[in-house]
């Protein structure tokens, strides 16, 4: 019997899901694991449908959204956009 690779974007399937997966990783994760999980939404949302929606091929895409990449803030917010997301913020309890 094999084993299937676990892939989160199968169960990223609502909003709700998507905004606490996006917000888990915002309190915990590094700018890596922030962009690796905003490539996972949008796979899960669809590339060609974000590729649409950000006006960006969906080459570049994949490869801003890749492992070690460094996206231009614009693309991030483009993607967020896109995702539904928004970026909030609220003061950090000390």
């Amino acid at each position: 019997m094999g084993v299937s690779k676990f892939e989160i974007a199968d169960y990223l399937d609502s909003k709700e899901m998507i905004a606490e997966y996006l917000n888990t990783v915002l309190e915990e994760g590094n700018n890596a694991d922030i962009i690796n999980a905003i490539g996972h939404i949008a796979k899960a949302i669809g590339m060609t449908k974000i590729a649409e929606e950000t006006g960006l091929s969906r080459p570049s895409l994949y490869k801003a959204l890749s492992d070690g990449a460094k996206p231009q803030f614009a693309t991030i917010m483009k993607v967020l956009k896109a995702i539904g997301g928004q970026i909030q913020i609220n003061p950090a309890s000390v």
